[in-house]
């Protein structure tokens, strides 16, 4: 191996995760790709879900759906954040359902050669997409130029699942389902679940449940259980080289602005990753994994590199690999909670400079 940092996946765990999933959704299954499947790598994983049951893929642009195409795939996909003005042509000529939320989008996309299949996105209580003020308008259109395949809105608060809100929202879905039927449009697919609901609340699944982060085997919200409590296998281990090892007295300060100081002699690492890789700049009390033994950050995390305490007694060396995250020592929920982030940011930002190796189990 000549690279300096390498996220390995798990496509096995992926696998696994997703049977997990299916089972205890009951119905179909959306697995969630976008952001290049979370940061695993879009068409690896996008394979291995469907193989594993998955029914259809679920994208945030067409532009993701469109590679999947290209790579062969032809399950159902779902591109759901397509503004007005996009190539929406391309999406209906790669047979690619796309997500509706606005007049003016759906007038662009029912005047396109052949015939769209739209999933129609309601706001019912996240205030961010959806329809919400153009409802009633929308609800007056002509919808005989596109066939509605699909209905669905999002949970805001589904990884809290005692809380008031998901039943709200629950109860405004099928108030507006209900007002679009009564125009005669009946949409054969209602969707509305995500990881947590698909986890914690089964009323919810409908025809379709849409798994994200749980796919790639992390909790929903650690208040929710952790990833081995919840039964998922976390896919990505993150590894990188040891640039550097020395050794250093105490009081010696380590990195920009001299933060911090050794508190003792011992033995720094300089790790092979930094922010251009989606390491968190912000970062305090994470770090690596050697030999089993945890080396906390020290000092600022740079755009290329970090330093960690690897002890006195470290027997590391330079060129010596270590384990950021994954099947030991650190998790990706204890790199959240050092940076005052959430395990889908520090999974999805690793960055394209970290080769992707699959193990296919």
């Amino acid at each position: 191996m000549h690279n300096r940092a390498e996220a390995h996946i798990n496509l096995q765990a992926i696998s696994r995760n997703v049977e997990l999933l299916k089972k205890k959704s009951g119905t179909d299954l959306l697995a969630v790709v976008k952001a290049d499947a979370y940061g695993h790598g879009l068409i690896e994983v996008s394979k291995t879900a469907l193989l594993a049951g998955a029914d259809w893929l679920g994208v945030a642009l067409p532009e993701e759906a469109i590679t999947l195409r290209k790579a062969g795939i032809t399950a159902p996909i779902l591109a759901w954040l397509v503004p007005p003005g996009s190539d929406f042509q391309s999406a209906v000529t790669n047979n690619i359902d796309i997500a509706v939320s606005s007049i003016v989008a759906f007038k662009e996309i029912a005047l396109l050669k052949g015939r769209a299949r739209i999933h129609i996105e309601v706001d019912t209580g996240m205030t961010r997409g959806g329809f919400l003020d153009e409802w009633q308008e929308f609800l007056q259109s002509d919808f005989s130029t596109v066939e509605v395949i699909g209905f669905f809105s999002h949970f805001a608060r589904a990884d809290e699942p005692g809380e008031q809100q998901n039943r709200e929202q629950f109860k405004r879905f099928k108030e507006m389902l209900a007002e679009l039927e009564a125009v005669g449009v009946r949409p054969p697919i209602k969707h509305l679940s995500n990881s947590a609901a698909t986890l914690a609340d089964h009323g919810s699944a409908l025809s379709m449940v849409r798994t994200g982060i749980a796919m790639y085997g992390l909790t929903p919200d650690t208040q929710m259980g952790s990833s081995k409590s919840l039964g998922l296998i976390p896919a990505m281990t993150l590894r990188a080289k040891l640039h550097l090892v020395k050794s250093v007295p105490a009081g010696s300060p380590v990195g920009y602005g001299a933060t911090e100081k050794t508190t003792r002699d011992t033995h720094l690492g300089v790790v092979a990753m930094g922010y251009a890789d989606g390491i968190p700049r912000i970062a305090r009390n994470a770090g690596v994994t050697f030999n089993g033994e945890r080396a906390p950050i020290i000092g600022r995390i740079s755009m290329d590199q970090f330093v960690v305490d690897l002890g006195p007694h470290s027997l590391a060396k330079s060129g010596d690999w270590v384990t950021i995250f994954g099947d030991e020592g650190f998790s990706a929920d204890d790199w959240a909670s050092a940076s005052g982030s959430v395990n889908y940011e520090i999974v999805t930002r690793i960055g394209p400079r970290v080769p992707r190796i699959y193990d296919h189990g």
